[in-house]
């Protein structure tokens, strides 16, 4: 198994699925029913032994609670991340809505959550059978993240935090690069939802495009207009205490899913990185 019968087995996955559709529902808008969730995935790999991993550990990155790969499986060769690009359909529906999350980004959040996971697990069958163990970190029963502030850890306190970041891990798997709103901006911008998994398999790691972890953010300040709740400032980045508590509202208005987006769209960089598109 390579790297392109990895890619293949994602692609086939995401475009042959029922679930990567927007179902009909009482609260569905006609021109959504049947739309994608997802277009399909990009890839990025990375070594499991590359000493990059060390810097995550370190407070003002992520923290010592930051698990590497071989804390994950002693056997790892290789780290492999996706980003599952948002639809058109999608994007433009968060587009019209200037608050509250669409509908349409609401049934992306959760049902595309949903679809995200049944993708890992799909691919941990595949490399498996192999013959090559693999781990998906977010979903082991070691895996914790952490929105309320909590005790220090190693003299840290951790709040909005996780032991596996999907973002860093992309970042170090060339994917991309961070932004201001602390979301992760891909040739397919940053719209979307990243994935990854810890395997034995050996797989050449991809070229890092770029050399600092905000290259690709050119500071326009338009996710901090974007956002309902001004948690984004050009001066201080992300406040995710605000990001926090406006999602909450979401979760008790569109209860049983929540969600917002509004940095991910109406923004030079939804799609692709600003200045590099077609």
């Amino acid at each position: 198994m390579d790297k392109n019968d990895i890619v293949q087995v994602a692609s086939n996955f995401i475009e042959t699925s029922s679930f990567n559709q927007i179902k009909m529902e009482n609260n569905t808008p006609k021109d959504l029913v049947g739309k994608r969730i997802y277009d399909g995935p990009i890839f990025g790999f990375c070594d499991a032994s590359d000493e990059t991993f060390a810097i995550l550990k370190k407070p003002e990155v992520i923290g010592c609670h930051f698990r590497n790969p071989q804390e994950w499986l002693p056997t790892a060769k290789t780290v492999i991340s996706f980003f599952l690009p948002f639809s058109e359909a999608v994007k433009a529906s968060n587009r019209e809505q200037k608050i509250w999350p669409s509908w349409g980004w609401l049934v992306g959040r959760i049902e595309g959550h949903q679809l995200l996971r049944s993708l890992l697990i799909h691919l941990q069958s595949s490399i498996n059978q192999a013959g090559f163990e693999t781990v998906i970190p977010s979903m082991d029963k070691k895996f914790f993240s952490i929105t309320e502030p909590i005790e220090e850890l190693c003299g840290e306190p951790l709040a909005f935090t996780s032991n596996w970041s999907e973002r860093h891990i992309a970042y170090l798997a060339g994917l991309g690069t961070f932004g201001l709103s602390k979301g992760l901006i891909t040739e397919k911008g940053i719209a979307g939802r990243f994935g990854s998994l810890v395997t034995e398999l050996e797989l050449e790691s991809n070229q890092h495009p770029y050399e600092v972890y905000n290259a690709y953010c050119t500071k326009c300040g338009a996710c901090v207009k974007q956002c309902p709740v001004k948690a984004i400032s050009l001066q201080k980045g992300k406040d995710h205490r605000l990001c926090s508590i406006f999602l909450d509202k979401t979760a008790e208005k569109f209860k049983p899913r929540y969600g917002c987006g509004k940095c991910q769209v109406n923004v030079p960089c939804e799609s692709g990185i600003p200045g590099n598109m077609e």
